[in-house]
């Protein structure tokens, strides 16, 4: 969990504050769909990622991006986890 504490009296501050994180929030969340939505399109294709079993089945490219994908995916979880744990605590 992450507190984010803000001290100030000013409650157009406190809400774009707010705001901001909600709006990133609202961004990684779509970027996660998107991302899942490509990895779907690999899974569709191929059945679920097995380097071992797809080696020499699928262009290495292909390989790779989706190796891309799900490390993308992997980092954009771990951000939006982080920033949907922020508690506001104003001072």
């Amino acid at each position: 969990m992450t507190k984010l504490v803000v001290e100030t009296n000013n409650d157009w501050t406190k809400k774009k504050i707010e705001s901001a994180i909600h709006t990133e929030i609202e961004l990684l969340r779509k970027a996660v769909q998107k991302t899942q939505g490509e990895l779907q399109d690999f899974e569709n294709r191929y059945g679920k990622f097995d380097r071992d079993l797809l080696y020499g089945k699928v262009d290495d490219m292909e390989l790779i991006e989706w190796e891309g994908e799900l490390e993308t995916l992997k980092r954009l979880q771990t951000n939006l986890k982080s920033l949907e744990e922020i508690t506001f605590e104003y001072k």
